[in-house]
């Protein structure tokens, strides 16, 4: 008769049973990220062979192999380029300024919603806000040049309530600055609040009936509770943020600018686009392009850095 296991090799056996089960549940959840790894490889890696174009005086008959190889030609013409140093000036005040909006407003109002006490009240006004965050930038961009033309109900109500003369919000430079950055802001905002109020619902109530009973006001609580635990979420936010400070949002611009305001609203991705499609001038466009992801890698390094250093936040 077979000798009874021992008692030492019994728990040895529960862990790699444990073991085993851990890595089947981790092998399940690796194939659900499986397609999404697929997706951006097959979109995001694959054409990265074409950064060689930056490289070489392109043509699309020859291909990569025929190019003449050039060098650095177009990085230097695009440094010396006037023009390119605008649209970066633009891409880098639309992102910064959306940075510091959407930090802003979304912090601001979760205060206030926090504030409300009617439970259905307060879900409705959160479900509304985060409405926009939904819709596209090709809809809301129909939706806004509508609102916003010279004959747009907004610019009727300032002609009939101030006796304020037309505004072309989408083609005077200043105006269209502040359309972009108000409407980003407008359809964001909503996204962000839900954050924030995530990191207030983690807050200890205890805190709060502590400073009740020690006769500390609702702002008083604001100012010494709810505003410093809020501190790490923001800087996360923010520092996360520092990543994507080159990119200006290309959908919202693109479906919004026109000729009148390349001066004003132009960024580096809709010149790209501009160059490399509709002029064809590939290298030119693709030198452009490089240059922003490598400025791009950067950012998010450092802002990832920021985030563990200043909020223990990591990825890896």
């Amino acid at each position: 008769m077979d000798a009874m296991p021992s008692k030492q090799a019994q728990p040895e056996k529960a862990r790699q049973r444990a073991n085993k089960r851990r890595q089947n549940a981790a092998w399940t959840l690796h194939l659900m990220v499986l397609p999404a790894v697929l997706f951006v490889f097959i979109f995001s890696y694959l054409p990265m062979s074409g950064l060689v174009m930056a490289f070489q005086d392109y043509k699309a008959n020859l291909g990569f192999l025929g190019s003449h190889w050039v060098g650095l030609k177009h990085f230097r013409y695009m440094l010396e380029n006037d023009y390119f140093l605008q649209i970066t000036w633009n891409t880098l005040f639309f992102a910064v300024s959306k940075i510091i909006m959407n930090l802003i407003v979304p912090f601001v109002f979760a205060l206030l919603l926090n504030e409300v006490r009617n439970m259905g009240l307060k879900r409705s006004i959160q479900t509304l806000v985060y409405l926009p965050h939904f819709l596209s930038w090709v809809t809301l961009a129909g939706i806004l040049m509508d609102l916003l033309a010279q004959t747009g109900i907004v610019n009727q109500f300032l002609t009939s309530v101030f006796g304020i003369k037309p505004i072309f919000f989408l083609g005077e430079g200043s105006w269209f600055r502040a359309t972009i950055i108000g409407s980003d802001v407008w359809k964001e905002f909503g996204f962000n609040t839900i954050v924030i109020l995530a990191a207030l619902s983690g807050i200890n109530p205890a805190l709060y009936e502590a400073a009740e009973v020690d006769g500390a006001s609702r702002l008083k609580q604001t100012r010494h509770i709810t505003i410093p635990a809020l501190i790490p979420i923001m800087i996360v936010i923010a520092t996360l943020a520092l990543g994507n400070v080159l990119n200006a949002n290309f959908d919202q611009v693109f479906n919004l600018y026109s000729p009148l305001v390349y001066q004003q609203g132009d960024i580096i991705d809709t010149f790209v686009y501009r160059q490399g499609l509709l002029s064809g001038q590939f290298s030119f466009a693709t030198a452009i392009g490089f240059f922003k992801s490598l400025i791009s890698l950067v950012l998010i390094i450092i802002s990832y850095r920021l985030a563990y250093k200043f909020a223990g936040y990591r990825i890896f």
